[in-house]
């Protein structure tokens, strides 16, 4: 056994967690990206577990490059690829020569952010948020918000609706219970805050301002900061 592993396995013991513990709990964080614990009861478990073991977490993945973004209010961990820029975390000095883990959001989930972030904020001006930062929106909203500020309509093929929002749901931007009923124009989706830390204030005024120029601005030529994440599994 190395020397690392071994440091690494007696720092686990203390906390009564094996390596299998710990192999669970980064395995899903480099596959997903982002811990939510209310999306379910497995999320619940590994948030827990890594709050336990935070500070080892981050000195591991440090050696990477990968920063963590904690949120203890709303208790989601999010993973921040070497390169990546989020609103409010210091930038880092230097940019990598490509992606490596990370991926770019395609256009129409760009611009699907981009209207999800505008209503969010809406909502957080209304004071029409859950305890868990969360504002409910019907689908319907949702694609007149769209065509209103984006001049975009969601996906009409329902694969590629359930395409898209579930893209949105792998990032734990959203939460919706079935996908059947993104096929009802009556049916409720949750917007998490994490929303906030994926699109700037600037890019959201930028959008406020396009919207009273009535000319709206090009998703697909401008990307939000932060949009470029660590590769989900469909």
């Amino acid at each position: 056994m190395s020397g690392l592993t071994d440091s690494l396995e007696q720092a686990l013991t203390a906390e009564n967690l094996s390596l299998r513990d710990w192999r669970e709990l980064i395995q899903r964080l480099l596959d997903y990206g982002v811990l939510c614990r209310d999306d379910s009861q497995v999320e619940a478990e590994l948030y827990d577990r890594f709050e336990r073991i935070e500070a080892l977490v981050d000195e591991y993945l440090s050696l990477m490059g990968v920063r963590l973004q904690h949120d203890q209010r709303f208790q989601f961990v999010r993973l921040i690829p070497p390169g990546a820029r989020v609103p409010g975390i210091e930038d880092e000095a230097d940019e990598p020569f490509n992606g490596g883990f990370r991926t770019r959001l395609t256009q129409a989930e760009i611009a699907l952010v981009l209207i999800l972030r505008a209503e969010y904020d809406k909502s957080v001006r209304e004071g029409i948020i859950d305890e868990q930062g969360c504002a409910t929106l019907s689908v319907e909203a949702v694609a007149l918000a769209s065509k209103n500020l984006l001049q975009r309509s969601l996906p009409e093929n329902m694969v590629e609706r359930r395409q898209l929002f579930r893209r949105l749901r792998q990032l734990r931007l959203i939460h919706y219970a079935h996908e059947a009923d993104l096929e009802q124009t009556d049916s409720w989706i949750k917007v998490r805050p994490l929303i906030v830390n994926l699109v700037s204030n600037e890019w959201l005024d930028n959008l406020k301002q396009a919207i009273e120029t009535e000319v709206a601005p090009e998703p697909e030529d401008s990307p939000p900061e932060g949009a470029s994440l660590f590769s989900q599994n469909t």
